[in-house]
This record gives structure tokens, C-alpha cells and sequence, in this order.
């Protein structure tokens, strides 16, 4: 009877910790996924339009209008692309959560997923540190190169540019944690083949 009861009990708290972990990776994809959404719509929407005066002749001013977009810059193009397809990524990596288990075929879904995961990972991680490297380059400048900085005229832009870059990397924290627990799930369920 005893025994019964102490069976009973361990059996309810795997049961438990087991529901609880199920959870993790769905709710960590969803928050990954609106940081990286955010990142890239907050990078794709980035313009500002800004009119300097650059000259003076006699009383007459001659002035430059800055338009800049994130269409004008390589790193940014690749920064949007990069987090459009993590974002797209985490979207279907929840897809294979729920419904995954009706087609998965000898467990192949287990190590394909961890895989997945680090190719994200590698590819918003690309596309973080060349918008970043950018970002600098524009905040501060290069004197050895004689690049001057462009922040101090157009800093809607800057600060724009600057917020979705800090949500990629809080989107690539969360893969690399994402990673980490998908690796571990992949170790306690072995390919069966």
C-alpha cells in the first residue's frame, strides 16, 4: 500500500516536471520570435528625412537633404533579411512543436531541429554584427579611414537603427538558449533507426 502510494507520487511529479518542460521551447520561440519581428520591422520602417544647410553664399543658403533608409546600406539589407528569416524560422519550428509529432519518422525530428537552430543562430548572429559594426561606424566614425560620423545629424535614424539592433541580440540570446535545450532534448531521445 505504502509503496503504491510512494509510486504514485513519483509518477505525478515526472508527469509534472515533464508538463512544465514541454512549455519551455514553445515560449521561448514566441518571445524570440517577436524580438526578432520587431527587429526587423523596426529596421525595415527606419527612415528619416533631415535638411542641412551645407553652405552659404552671400545670404543665400545651400542645403542637402539627407534621406537615409536601411535600403541604402548593405549590412542593413542583410540585418532585415537575416531576422525576417529567424523570425520565419521560429514560426515554423512552433508548427513542428505542435503538429510535428503527427509525421515525425523515427525521430528525425529531434535532430534536424537542433541543426535548424544553430544555422538560424549563425545566420542572425551574421546579421546582428555587420548592422552593429555599421552602427558604429556611423555613431563614431573612422578618423584613420577620414569616415566622418553621420549620427549627429540624422539621430531619429540612429536611435531606430539602435533599438532593433539591441532586440536581435536579445533574439539571438534566446536562440542560443533555444539551441542549447534543443541539443539537450536530442540527447534524451536518441535516433532511432
Amino acid at each position: 500500500m505504502a509503496a503504491e502510494e510512494g509510486l504514485e507520487k513519483q509518477q505525478e511529479v515526472v508527469v509534472s516536471k515533464v508538463g512544465k518542460r514541454v512549455w519551455v521551447i514553445p515560449v521561448l520561440r514566441v518571445v524570440t520570435f517577436m524580438a526578432l519581428a520587431a527587429a526587423t520591422l523596426v529596421m525595415a520602417l527606419n527612415k528619416q528625412t533631415k535638411t542641412l544647410v551645407v553652405a552659404v553664399i552671400g545670404n543665400t543658403p545651400i542645403k542637402a537633404t539627407l534621406n537615409p533608409r536601411f535600403q541604402h546600406t548593405p549590412a542593413f539589407v542583410f540585418f532585415v533579411i537575416a531576422n525576417a528569416v529567424a523570425s520565419f524560422h521560429n514560426l515554423l519550428m512552433l508548427a513542428v512543436d505542435f503538429i510535428g509529432h503527427k509525421y515525425d519518422s523515427k525521430g528525425l525530428r529531434f535532430t534536424l531541429v537542433p541543426i535548424l537552430d544553430m544555422l538560424t543562430m549563425v545566420l542572425v548572429s551574421g546579421g546582428a554584427s555587420a548592422a552593429a559594426f555599421m552602427g558604429e561606424l556611423g555613431r563614431n566614425g573612422n578618423s584613420h579611414a577620414r569616415w566622418n560620423k553621420i549620427c549627429d545629424k540624422i539621430d531619429t535614424f540612429c536611435d531606430h537603427g539602435a533599438g532593433a539592433i539591441a532586440a536581435s541580440y536579445i533574439g539571438l540570446f534566446l536562440l542560443v538558449i533555444i539551441t542549447l535545450l534543443s541539443i539537450l532534448k536530442l540527447k534524451n531521445k536518441p535516433l532511432a533507426l
